[in-house]
């Protein structure tokens, strides 16, 4: 009999409430068993953490032929179905076709960095696109991250580049070249150059080049706040980049920061207000409920937003049924009052960027007040997620034995009239979409989306006189990282606090 193996058999398949497997079906197994590396020990011990959470958390569990709870009822095959692949197609494998969204990350502290808006970068926050022969790419900086390496050096907003260190980046390199290891890189930058006949952009090199160092940043999901006077009323702006709450790591709290915004508003008199997400991937559910109640005042109490979970889940709590639903609020964690301005009408600017609980803020309060959406379709993603992390004990101390942690999708998102379909994205009132050749300067009174939300607010606000633009047919390229960073982070359901799996 094989002893060591025994024991780790029975931490995997007792201690992981699997009541399907006794202790006697273990035992005759045994004498079975060959012995196997440390290594492969590890890899079953992972994913059976990873079988276990998403059989009890998974939004399609029901859906997944390998996540039927019969999956265990036999020890042998069990072990066997553990063995056969690495965590990460492990986990991929048990994901639904309809999941965009779920992800396992082998670095839990990196993940926790993610989610409240630290990461390793130079301060470039930028988009991709293919150029019109479909292989080589390019990039334009859509924003750069203040007190970061990029703003110290000069990169501007609108900045084109097509190469780094010299290497042209193509569908093949640029993965590597952009978020490989390389802590620094010279960016070569780049011109646009119009192919009228395929309606699509190529792009000329030029001999400008910026040599820019990644750092950890943590990005000030704030980014700019002002006000206007337009006629006899005052315009409240404010470019919101992320939904990031209390930052542990830093002892930073960013939703009293952004109380603080709307105590400026309102101590200003400011009875119009653009919210600018069109940046904003997404974040916590607590924050979003932070600003919807910021923004409104009126609704303390009412049902902000509710919540679809997996039978098992549902069954769990069906006496409390409190459980599914969130309300606006009128006070932060820490008892403080919300500087709410009591609005009954929003402006939300967006990209084809803006997702999760951008979308949520627009959807959630759709059924209160009158939300004029400027910009372009949204990504589409009503689903939230929570991270689980291999706990071993109540106390929420991690398995020391790997940094394996999962961001599966647990639930679909509604608003308080059950509206939750906008999988292909929630649809502007008025469809307009930023320039490539004019992308303007943020926060300036005629910057494209800004400023048809002012001319909506008063009729004679001068129109910017850009010229026309054409549409281009050059194809965007969303990464695994945009991806990650398009998050439904469901923070403010209580009994998610209480256990884990």
């Amino acid at each position: 009999m094989k002893i060591k193996y025994y024991i780790i058999i029975c931490i995997l398949l007792i201690s992981c409430k699997k009541d399907a497997i006794s202790d006697e079906d273990i035992i005759d197994e045994i004498d079975n068993i060959q012995t196997v590396s440390p290594a492969e020990e590890l890899k079953i011990e992972i994913n059976d953490f990873i079988w276990d959470g998403l059989n009890y958390w998974y939004y399609w569990q029901e859906s997944v032929p390998d996540l039927s709870d019969s999956k265990t009822s036999n020890s042998t095959d069990y072990l066997s179905f553990l063995s056969k692949k690495e965590p990460e197609p492990f986990f991929d494998s048990l994901n639904h076709p309809d999941d965009r969204f779920s992800w396992i990350q082998d670095d839990y502290e990196e993940l926790d960095n993610l989610l409240s808006g630290i990461e390793l970068s130079n301060g470039i926050e930028f988009g991709l696109f293919l150029e019109c022969n479909g292989q080589d790419v390019f990039g334009y900086v859509k924003y750069v991250q203040k007190n970061s390496d990029a703003e110290i050096k000069g990169v501007k907003r609108g900045m084109f580049f097509n190469s780094i260190d010299g290497n042209r980046l193509n569908r093949n390199n640029y993965v590597d070249l952009l978020y490989g290891d390389n802590v620094s890189y010279s960016l070569n930058l780049s011109n646009i150059q119009y192919n009228d006949a395929d309606d699509c952009i190529n792009m000329i090199s030029n001999d400008t080049s910026f040599d820019l160092v990644k750092s950890e940043l943590i990005q000030n999901p704030i980014y700019i706040s002002k006000i206007f006077e337009l006629d006899n009323t005052k315009v409240g702006y404010l470019m919101y980049n992320q939904f990031v709450g209390f930052v542990e790591s830093e002892g930073v709290d960013y939703n009293q920061e952004l109380n603080q915004v709307f105590g400026d508003f309102k101590s200003n008199g400011v009875d119009n207000l653009i919210l600018d997400l069109r940046y904003n991937p997404g974040g916590s559910t607590y924050t979003q409920r932070i600003l919807a109640s910021l923004i409104t005042g009126q609704f303390t109490g009412e049902i902000y937003a509710q919540r679809v979970f997996n039978s098992k889940v549902t069954e769990r709590y069906k006496d409390d049924p409190e459980s599914f639903r969130s309300r606006f609020l009128y006070t932060l964690d820490s008892g403080e009052r919300l500087n709410s301005l009591g609005l009954n009408k929003l402006y939300v600017l967006t990209t084809s960027s803006s997702a999760s609980s951008s979308e949520g803020i627009i959807n959630n309060l759709a059924p209160y007040i009158d939300v004029i959406h400027i910009g372009d379709y949204t990504v589409g993603k009503n689903s939230g997620s929570i991270t689980i992390k291999d706990y071993i004990n109540d106390e929420g101390d991690v398995n020391p034995k790997h940094k394996y942690a999962m961001q599966p999708i647990v639930t679909k998102s509604a608003n308080s009239a059950g509206f939750a379909d906008f999988d292909d994205g929630l649809v502007p009132d008025i469809l307009l979409k930023e320039s490539l050749s004019n992308l303007g300067s943020l926060g300036d009174e005629n910057e494209k989306l800004l400023n048809s939300a002012l001319n909506q607010i008063s009729n004679n606000f001068s129109v910017s006189n850009a010229p026309p633009e054409s549409e281009i047919k050059n194809i965007e390229l969303v990464t695994d990282r945009d991806k990650r960073r398009q998050i439904l982070i469901v923070d403010d359901i209580p009994f998610l606090n209480q256990e884990k799996y």
